[in-house]
């Protein structure tokens, strides 16, 4: 039995989801319209939705106008659905609500003594607090601040503190088979940034075909510390071959095996792999960078406690929560949302937890005017499948954020339709291009395998702005996509007054290309 109303009976023009997307409206085809803007468009919308495509679906959808403060469409709207990343709407709002627009994320390093004569008798700490920014330029820039401060030895250990944060590094109820994969990397107040996406807990992994079928192939793992091994069985295959090569890692440790085939001649071959304990890669790797300074630590790698007592020797402030907005939400990056998660939770309960965070967010969401009817969060980025958002409260925070002082720079930091810089972009730069809603919608996608979502701001053919919400449910991702694009496109041509395109001239109208879909966010998948 369908999950949602079955088509009335009443007449309606068969308006698909892909008649939508391959169209812009001519003067032609306004002709066909009528003159009541609202009325089309509410058949419209029924119209994509009832596509047999979405046949199985569940879907919650809002319309509202920002100027007008009436609905315009509602179907579902108070049924909770799982909304995959739509989630990080409000765990960034809260973010901004709760740390502020100001907030940075601070990394120090401190001895348990001052350096005498460039010896520091004792430990030096690695001290984080989630910073996501931590790459390896900037745990160079940590090291040579330590050598700047005159130290060259150190006769203890160098200690990995972490505390920051709890030592659950996985949300309890995510699928265990993720965990390799970046998306699911593991949480820690001490990681490492492994690109300029800045991606946290995770290495690249690259292989490139030898110069002869059945020579190795070349692997490599960035950055690759002495915590990590790499096994390398992987061989060039023929040059008209398939590429059968992986790169895993199995649970609970740090061995990476490259195996299978890589056609001679073709391409590079490039992914991203979790790592185990990312305190532990965080601190080899930094140990590398003192190395490299000529900075001698007589012990080992250790993870600790700072003692209450210690001299600083060096100090990383990240860039503002205001900055990293951009890569978080663009990119819809989860160890960013989980890291303000639990970064929330010590910020308000003393305990950096999914456990503590959770609930600040959804105190949040009450002081910024948004009761959270029918939310459920098990977590901050959206991959745990039992979280629950009804897309009217999904649409009841995006009008209430406009009265937040940060607005704007939050908004701008929402995906903007088929903008082909992907820091402008983000999951949406091969969406809805060359139609009218490029450029014009700025929203947060959402994609699980079965679920996907768009919700965000869109401004119609006469100027009015409006807001919207679409979470779907129980349908293949690419199907629910192009619903998703088909809604945001009809309202980026929406009227009150004026006549709308009607269906009989889609033949008039320059087809759009479309983008090959997949069951994941463009990002997730490296494909935008």
């Amino acid at each position: 039995m369908p999950d949602h109303p079955r088509p009335r009976t009443i007449a309606l023009p068969v308006i698909t989801a892909a008649a939508l997307l391959t169209a812009s409206a001519s003067p032609a085809a306004a002709a066909t319209g009528t003159a009541d803007g609202v009325t089309d468009l509410r058949s419209d919308l029924d119209a994509i939705l009832e596509d047999p495509a979405l046949e199985e679906a569940v879907s919650g959808v809002v319309v509202r106008s920002l100027r007008e403060d009436d609905t315009l469409y509602q179907r579902r709207s108070g049924k909770p659905l799982t909304p995959a990343s739509n989630t990080k709407l409000l765990t960034s709002a809260a973010a901004m609500e709760v740390l502020g627009p100001d907030h940075t994320f601070d990394t120090t390093v401190t001895a348990e003594r001052s350096p005498d004569d460039g010896l520091v008798r004792g430990d030096i700490h690695l001290v984080g607090t989630g910073d996501p920014s931590l790459t390896r330029e900037a745990f160079a820039d940590l090291a040579s601040d330590v050598a700047d401060s005159g130290v060259t030895e150190v006769s203890g250990d160098l200690v990995a503190d972490d505390t920051w944060f709890d030592s659950r590094r996985l949300a309890p109820d995510w699928e265990a088979a993720d965990e390799p994969y970046y998306y699911a990397a593991q949480i820690s107040a001490l990681t490492v940034a492994a690109n300029d996406d800045l991606d946290t807990g995770v290495v690249t992994a690259t292989a490139s075909p030898g110069p002869a079928e059945g020579t190795p192939v070349e692997v490599e793992l960035a950055p690759h510390t002495r915590n990590l091994t790499l096994r390398n069985t992987a061989r060039t295959g023929p040059p008209s071959g398939d590429r059968s090569l992986d790169i895993t890692r199995p649970s609970g440790g740090n061995t990476f095996t490259a195996s299978g085939e890589l056609p001679a001649g073709g391409d590079r071959f490039s992914t991203l792999r979790t790592v185990h304990e990312p305190t532990e890669h965080a601190a080899h790797l930094f140990a590398e960078e003192l190395e490299r300074e000529g900075v001698t630590v007589d012990g080992g790698v250790e993870r600790g406690t700072r003692p209450a007592e210690t001299t600083e020797l060096a100090q990383r402030e990240s860039a503002p929560l205001r900055e990293l907005l951009t890569p978080f939400l663009k990119l819809s990056n989860n160890g960013h949302a989980e890291i303000l998660t639990k970064t929330m939770g010590r910020e308000a309960a003393g305990e950096g937890s999914w456990e503590a965070g959770l609930p600040v967010i959804e105190s949040a969401l009450w002081r910024l005017g948004v009761p959270p009817s029918g939310v459920k969060l098990h977590d901050g980025s959206g991959l745990s499948r039992t979280n629950r958002l009804p897309a009217a409260t999904t649409v009841h925070l995006l009008e209430e954020l406009r009265e937040e002082p940060w607005f704007d720079t939050w908004r701008e930091a929402l995906p903007l339709a088929g903008d082909n810089d992907r820091m402008t972009g983000g999951t949406l730069t091969n969406r809805m291009r060359d139609t009218p809603a490029a450029g014009n919608v700025r929203a947060k996608t959402g994609t699980l395998t079965g679920v996907s979502a768009l919700s965000g701001y869109v401004t119609g053919a006469d100027g009015e702005p409006l807001v919207f919400a679409v979470l779907n449910n129980q349908v293949p991702s690419s199907a629910a996509r192009d619903a998703q694009d088909a809604i945001a496109v009809r309202l980026a041509t929406f009227t009150r007054d004026e006549p709308t395109p009607g269906p009989d001239t889609a033949s008039e109208r320059a087809p759009v290309p479309r983008q090959p879909q997949d069951g994941l966010e463009c990002t997730w998948a490296g494909t935008c």
